[in-house]
């Protein structure tokens, strides 16, 4: 399936590409004054694995999941729309296969390219555009039946797909594909009728003994090739023992050599993995399942999570009460357990985990629905943690766990008039570093044996919500003992740090915060044309705070009776954090605040997330061997560093 075309769904774009056969096509006859055109046919995918440029682990397209929009799609030369070849007029998905058949029916150079370079013995290959809509990612050890086929992690599988255009290219990824481009009745007929005007002329221009000669050549290819065959047709119909009268009549008349004809016999005996029900509900899967856990868990915003019909299929099957027993053993008896009861033990979990899996039966691996759901619930409790932090810090992405540096470029950048010669001054740029590092925050807590026989849901529920809200205290403690443990970053040097009776939070004191981060200049003393837009204070502050934001006029009934005009209404945006006055985080106050720019124009602190991540990670697994249980992990990669101290400027708040 092409690069250049676009998926509806966030996954890499996939290319499919088919190995093709081509056998030699002469040019197109004329009969009854029409044009006979040359024909092709293939075999474009045979629905297995495929190793893709631009996805890290194998790919394969589900082809029930394909859908065609018309059976005459474009064929091309290398996905160029302007190298038109022709049109197919048949596209089937047969026997787990995509099949393609149509005619050479462009009138264009790059048509004509393709019909010689096949003349000449070129083996042409295919690639296959396509959007893909639907991708789902196996893990390592999971398994899924796909195209009749049962299927390992790792590996993406394209679930739904549209097929868009067919191209010639040079090189395929599927090498059992095959396709042959044939002559037309007119063009073969021609080509018996040359053939036998050669034998007759030949005949006429030389003398007996030659001709006898000859004509023993031709009689000794006709049965060595006649012999040939009947050992493949003989090969075949031994290979397909007559239990798969299709395969052998298609492998005869599609010139299948044995090889293919095994391949295909060997996919035709796998086991069909039976639908495993759920009344009249349709069939069991993972989704159901986890949208039973939501329900249960009542998860917020469950609606956002799923679509109606399946919410509407859980709670019909489950009824919102749907148990940790019920849960595994509904995953076993997918995985084909056998035994009714209701009974937690080791077996279970092996058949729910999908270390056992009966033929026949449907692959559903708790591992997954356990992670899936738990993610949902460790987001919940993630979001639930106070996150003043992320609205007065940048955020960086880093690749890896080294220290990264960053620079700041400064120098002398503003413009200079141009004398008469109209030479322009060369300006210049130093450099200012700020570096940041990425560190790992993790926590394994466990379903047991006692939540097991207790049927406690709220396990894998309660759990990850613990994990989440952990999380994100974490990094709350980690960034905040940072922003506070800054006495030489917030400092008299550095001309961002207030203290005095006049620092407190008020119409002063803020006009003097004001006055101070507007004085702030860079290294050539120029000032830093950076406006202040954030006011953070504690939470003893929060309500004058919002008042001097919000406010037209104060009053202050200990020195007026009439209202002061406030000059600060809607100039700052207010944030409050209690993490500010808690007294287990060195540098604390009650009366400091902090007057700061927004983190997009001069950041004062940074917070660095591996790979973009900015919520952890629940990863979830059965316990050790000698364990009846469940484990889960919880982690997250981030790391906090103070940048410009420019960026805001401190006031005490107090004598």
């Amino acid at each position: 399936m092409s690069p250049h075309l676009k998926t509806t769904d966030q996954h890499a774009p996939l290319t499919l590409t088919c190995a093709m056969q081509f056998e030699a096509a002469q040019p197109a006859a004329v009969a009854d004054g029409k044009v006979s055109l040359p024909r092709f046919s293939m075999v474009a995918y045979t629905g297995g694995p495929m190793r893709l440029a631009g996805w890290r682990y194998p790919v394969i397209v589900d082809l029930s999941g394909m859908s065609v929009p018309s059976q005459n799609r474009p064929i091309r030369l290398g996905h160029d729309a302007s190298n038109g070849v022709g049109h197919t007029d048949s596209i089937k998905i047969q026997g787990n296969q995509l099949i393609a058949t149509g005619v050479v029916s462009r009138d264009t150079a790059t048509a004509k390219e393709v019909v010689a370079s096949s003349r000449n013995g070129f083996p042409w290959q295919a690639s296959i555009g396509a959007s893909v809509e639907d991708a789902e990612f196996l893990k390592e050890s999971q398994k899924a039946i796909v195209n009749g086929q049962e299927i390992t992690g790792p590996i993406n599988i394209i679930r739904k797909s549209v097929l868009g255009e067919i191209s010639f290219v040079d090189l395929g990824a599927d090498g059992r594909t095959s396709a042959n481009v044939a002559a037309t009745a007119q063009e073969r007929e021609a080509g018996v009728e040359k053939e036998e005007k050669e034998i007759v002329q030949s005949e006429r221009k030389n003398d007996p003994p030659a001709v006898e000669a000859q004509q023993t050549d031709i009689a000794v290819r006709m049965r060595v090739e006649a012999a040939a065959e009947t050992e493949r047709i003989t090969s075949i119909r031994k290979i397909c023992g007559g239990q798969h009268p299709e395969i052998e009549a298609q492998a005869i008349r599609e010139g299948w050599d044995t090889t293919r004809c095994e391949l295909e016999v060997l996919r035709a005996n796998r086991p069909k993995a039976p639908a495993v029900l759920t009344g009249d509900n349709g069939a069991l899967t993972p989704l159901l399942l986890e949208a039973a856990c939501a329900q249960s868990g009542k998860l917020p915003g469950v609606e956002e999570s799923f679509d109606e019909r399946t919410l509407e299929m859980a709670s019909k099957r489950f009824h919102e009460r749907l148990s940790l027993h019920e849960l595994f053993m509904e995953a076993a008896w997918a995985n084909g357990y056998s035994d009714r009861s209701i009974r937690m033990n080791k077996d279970v979990l092996r058949f729910a985990f999908g270390c056992d899996v009966r033929a026949g039966f449907s692959t559903i691996d708790i591992g997954g629905i356990l992670s899936n759901i738990a993610n949902k619930f460790l987001l919940d409790g993630f979001f639930s943690v106070e996150r003043v932090w992320r609205n007065i810090c940048s955020v960086r992405n880093v690749s890896d766990f080294k220290t990264v540096t960053s620079y700041r470029l400064i120098g002398k950048d503003r413009y200079e008039q141009v004398g008469p010669t109209g030479e322009l001054k060369h300006g210049t740029l130093g450099e200012e570093k700020f570096t940041n590092k990425a560190d790992t925050y993790g926590l394994i807590l466990a379903i047991d044996r006692r939540d097991l026989i207790n049927d406690d849901l709220g396990a894998i529920t309660q759990i990850p919500r613990k994990h989440g809200r952990g999380s994100g205290q974490k990094i709350n403690e980690v960034f905040w003992r940072t922003f506070l443990n800054s006495a030489a970053f917030f400092s008299v040097a550095n001309k961002n740090y207030l203290s005095g009776v006049d620092t407190a939070l008020s119409i002063d004191g803020l006009t003097k915060a004001e006055v101070a981060f507007n004085e702030q200049v860079d290294s050539d003393g120029n000032p830093i044309g950076v406006m202040p837009a954030i006011v953070l204070a504690p939470l003893a502050l929060s309500a004058f705070a919002t008042q001097l934001f919000k406010s037209l006029e104060l009053r202050d009934a200990t020195s007026s009776k009439f209202p002061v005009s406030n000059p600060f209404q809607n100039r700052f945006r207010v944030e409050v954090s209690r993490y500010l006055s808690n007294a287990l985080i060195p540098g604390n106050s009650s009366k400091a605040w902090y007057l700061m720019a927004d983190p997009n124009d001069l950041p004062v602190i940074e917070v660095a997330f591996l790979n973009g991540q900015e919520s952890p990670t629940v990863e979830t697994a059965e316990a050790d061997f000698n364990k009846l249980g469940v484990q889960m992990r919880g982690y997250h990669d981030f790391g906090v560093a103070l940048q410009d101290p420019r960026g805001a400027t401190k006031s005490k708040g107090e004598i």
